[in-house]
């Protein structure tokens, strides 16, 4: 006779209940690079979503150790993961290098957690999802534990938030997307950077030497995000390409990726010319973005109006505006998208992943 491991017991239980009781039963969360950017942002969204918290588990490398952080009116002490640090969790965020999470999400999820990981560790595994919940949320399992969900690039997000109601009432033939990406996006040691070539640019010093960015990124823009391949495309522009196809489940349409580093502080912005299978009027899709959930739309342009990074840095949704036709191709439509890369492109997505893991209604 077969008997239950106690982590696999633990985990078939969670799973009952959470069947049973859905959004009522508080859940056990573990937070993994709690101490950085997006990290502290996912405490803050818990707070703010009024996510059902039960008992909650931070955990940092070794010089975060000691420190503690609150949450929903829980001072919790920041400790580092262990083998058995994840048991009784019902759900672990991981915001944290790929070398981290290739050893721990596994550790994790073996131990009954949903594991929800930001980084690019399992994006194109073939038997993980990378998930957009707009997007492809139906494909997410309910109340179930034990798997690792990919959370996919900040970039990558917000242009198929923007895909997915044009490529479900036209199809999609192409995208060319060109991002202009802010400096949060490299965590707090290249905001700190730009913040101190900024101070002695105005005070007309010789900027300090770059440690984060190849280059000096204070009045500058650099075309480089991650390391050069040997088809002279940068990791970043990589991941937005495949992780695309991949999230909108069609590998037919064409994609193409050119990204740059600006000194903006924080929301990512980008350009995409869209080729779509047929020929469109106007009126046709701004009503297909404006009944996308997630979606913002901002396009009078002649007035001045349209999404940017300042305005929608430490707000939600993805922001649309400027769109008009390309003039030498008819089937093209020119987008301008803007989020904020550490809400919406990296913690708030992960939340709204346990969100619909769990069936639980957002307090926000």
């Amino acid at each position: 006779m077969r008997t239950c491991s106690k982590k696999k017991w633990m985990s078939m239980s969670r799973t009952i209940e959470a069947e049973e009781a859905g959004s009522r039963r508080p859940l056990n969360v573990g937070v993994v690079g709690a101490t950085g950017l997006v990290g502290e942002l996912f405490l803050r969204l818990l707070e703010e979503r009024s996510f059902p918290l039960g008992r909650l588990k931070l955990f940092a490398s070794d010089r975060s150790k000691g420190q503690t952080r609150t949450c929903q009116g829980k001072t919790v002490p920041v400790e580092v993961q262990t083998p058995d640090g994840f048991d009784g969790l019902d759900v672990v965020f991981f915001s944290s290098g790929d070398d981290i999470s290739k050893e721990w999400a596994p550790v994790a999820a073996r131990a009954g957690a949903v594991v929800i990981d930001n980084s690019a560790a399992f994006r194109m595994d073939s038997d993980k999802l990378l998930c957009v919940p707009e997007v492809n949320g139906h494909l997410l399992p309910k109340g179930r534990g034990g798997v690792i969900i990919a959370n996919p690039n900040c970039s990558t997000i917000q242009l198929v938030c923007a895909l997915q109601p044009l490529q479900k009432d036209f199809g999609l033939e192409s995208v060319h997307v060109a991002t202009y990406q802010a400096v949060s996006g490299g965590g707090k040691e290249a905001q700190n950077e730009l913040a101190v070539q900024l101070k002695a640019w105005a005070a007309g010093e010789s900027l300090p030497s770059p440690q984060i960015f190849p280059h000096p990124i204070a009045m500058n823009c650099i075309p480089q995000i991650g390391s050069f391949q040997d088809n002279g495309f940068c990791s970043e522009e990589i991941k937005i390409m495949r992780e695309t196809k991949k999230i909108m489940g069609d590998s037919s349409f064409r994609v193409s990726a050119f990204t740059v580093r600006i000194p903006a502080w924080n929301a990512h912005s980008e350009v995409a010319w869209v080729r779509l299978k047929k020929q469109v009027e106007p009126e046709a899709v701004l009503a297909a973005i404006k009944k996308q959930s997630g979606l913002i739309l901002e396009d009078e342009p002649k007035k001045g109006i349209y999404p940017t990074a300042h305005k929608y840095s430490d707000k939600d949704g993805v922001a649309v505006g400027r769109i008009h036709r390309d003039l030498d191709d008819p089937n093209t439509w020119i987008l301008w998208i803007v989020s904020d890369n550490l809400r919406k492109g990296a913690a708030l997505n992960g939340i709204q992943i346990a969100e619909r893991i769990f069936d639980l209604k957002s307090g926000s």
